[in-house]
């Protein structure tokens, strides 16, 4: 019986040398996919211009690879003569399916006009991946841009119950399927001592450290956790404030509010990105990580503290609340309020004495729908064959 040969997928996302969480996913959709179905990934030539990007650099300097996939760096993102080259690649390709990564309206003409060029060819047969819908800091530019990105198509996979929810609206009959974000392991086989780790960031092995980790902006609230701290130390007097990311707005902005709380003793800051091979430190000197967002769909950073079986008390904001089982592998709370973030802590300290959250993070990653990624996109190629 002659064997058929596989159906060939074409992603058009970033992937390494960028760093961050959408390469991260890109990166482990590519090794999910690529036992079932051949897989090439086009990736960006330059992702943000310099003066655009707020970070220290767009590039990941880890000495480690996670889940890297081989990749073509074709798309610049503000130079339309690469989206004519690159949609002329892809089609010599002969796709079965040709996936767009969708996570910020900067790239809604680079992705409109691109895949405007390959409509006619891959009818029926583009997907968009929509990690966000609108922007967390959207303003009227960006829903303009995000609607005209996403105008050709076909198809979306959603990432959380929240942008399934807000795709409705301008979906029109168009299919949406939904997955999640997979379990980001930053262990890379390295086994992290939390007395160790806590010692070299001047914590002791008493201390109950909660911890905020990722880059630092507006709708993360890092302001609203700062200012529920004192709080905090009223009813956890040994309680530690561990702060880790680069801070894409002013530092003073937070450091400000430590100095006026008088806080300065019990919190760390660690103004920088972590590189791979040193995530897991962090991880293991923490008890808790807190996510104060005043928005957000979901999050990679979750799924990271997830690996290493450490819970979370997140905002019931966008797509956070679908990851955390309230009580068992987090808490969840109201947003914009340092009361209620005060009292999701001081409520984990509290039953972290009767409940294991370490199991319960393990049984919730077993059923992550990831896992079942190569089911969704065999369903996606079911629906291209009945239309």
């Amino acid at each position: 019986m002659a064997i058929l040969p596989k159906k060939k997928i074409i992603i058009i996302g970033p992937a390494h040398p960028y760093r961050g969480g959408n390469a991260m996913f890109i990166q482990y959709l590519c090794n999910a996919l690529s036992d079932t179905f051949e897989v090439k990934l086009i990736n960006y030539s330059l992702l943000y211009p310099s003066f655009l990007f707020p970070g220290t650099t767009q590039y990941d300097q880890s000495e480690q690879v996670i889940q890297g996939f081989p990749n073509e760096r074709l798309v610049n993102s503000i130079n339309p003569i690469s989206w004519i080259k690159t949609a002329r690649r892809i089609r010599t390709e002969n796709a079965d399916l040709v996936v767009f990564d969708w996570w910020n309206p900067f790239f809604g003409l680079c992705h409109w006009f691109t895949s405007l060029l390959l409509r006619k060819k891959y009818k029926g047969k583009i997907l968009f991946i929509t990690e966000n819908f609108i922007s967390h800091e959207a303003r009227f530019i960006d829903t303009f841009l995000t609607k005209l990105g996403l105008q050709f198509a076909d198809k979306f996979l959603a990432l959380s119950g929240q942008v399934e929810q807000d795709l409705q609206s301008l979906a029109n009959g168009r299919a949406i399927f939904r997955s999640e974000l997979p379990m980001f392991d930053y262990s890379l086989n390295a086994q992290f001592d939390s007395k160790t780790e806590r010692a070299k960031l001047g914590f002791s092995e008493d201390d109950n450290v909660l911890m905020f980790f990722g880059y630092v902006r507006k709708y993360k609230g890092l302001d609203i956790l700062l200012h529920a701290f004192p709080m905090i130390l009223k009813q956890i007097p040994n309680a530690k404030l561990l702060v880790v990311g680069e801070f894409y707005d002013k530092p003073e902005l937070y450091t400000d509010i430590v100095q006026r709380n008088g806080t300065s003793v019990n919190v760390k800051l660690v103004n920088q990105f972590i590189p791979n091979e040193e995530v897991g430190k962090y991880f293991a000197a923490a008890d808790v990580m807190v996510q104060p967002y005043r928005s957000a769909t979901q999050s990679g950073i979750l799924n990271v503290a997830y690996s290493f079986g450490v819970p979370a008390v997140v905002t019931r904001v966008g797509g956070l609340e679908e990851y955390v089982t309230d009580g068992l592998t987090g808490i969840v709370v109201e947003p914009e309020s340092p009361e209620q973030i005060a009292d999701g802590v001081i409520r984990f300290y509290k039953l972290r004495h009767t409940v294991n959250f370490s199991e319960n993070i393990r049984e919730r990653v077993a059923k992550s729908s990831f896992y079942g990624i190569t089911d969704v996109f065999e369903n996606i190629f079911t629906s291209i064959s009945v239309t």
